[in-house]
């Protein structure tokens, strides 16, 4: 089972990573760490792999600071499902390999702290008894999550010529 931490509309990248703690501030410090470290503190303190994030509206706007997602990625964060995502913050998540839904039904539903299941293969969400289907990515964003990220789907699909 997974702990939802659900937040409110407008959570910028700012507040999932303050620029002080930015790898290239910082660059021996453990990025997971620093997630919601200021907003959140109990979530950078008790955050679990597997866990999902359960958000309002433009989730990740901000600046377009690649590594606010990728806290939230090194943090194990199995998926986040929102309202809606800042674009750059959603392409950003895609290419590092995490999870991101827009399902405003889940959010009207769901509370901080509920336990959560989640099927990575087929979308289904659970919490309690209650069931929903999330809207499955598009298939080239599914090929781009399976891989691990972009880089390692370009690595498995790049193909040179021998000689």
């Amino acid at each position: 089972m997974a702990r939802i931490w659900k937040f409110g509309d407008n959570v910028d990248t700012d507040q999932i990573v303050p620029g002080r703690y930015a790898p290239y501030m910082r660059p021996n410090a453990d990025l997971a760490s620093a997630a919601f470290i200021e907003a959140r503190p109990d979530f950078a303190e008790q955050a679990q792999a597997g866990d999902i994030i359960v958000a309002g509206r433009n989730f990740g706007c901000g600046s377009s600071r690649e590594y606010a997602a990728e806290a939230l990625k090194k943090r194990g964060i199995a998926a986040i499902i929102a309202v809606s995502f800042a674009r750059i913050f959603f392409r950003n998540a895609i290419n590092l390999g995490l999870p991101l839904f827009e399902a405003a039904e889940v959010v009207a539903a769901v509370h901080d702290g509920d336990l959560a299941v989640l099927d990575p293969h087929t979308w289904q969400f659970q919490v309690g008894e209650t069931h929903w289907q999330l809207p499955p990515p598009p298939p080239f964003f599914r090929q781009i999550l399976e891989a691990g990220g972009i880089v390692a789907y370009v690595q498995r699909h790049q193909h040179f010529p021998q000689g």
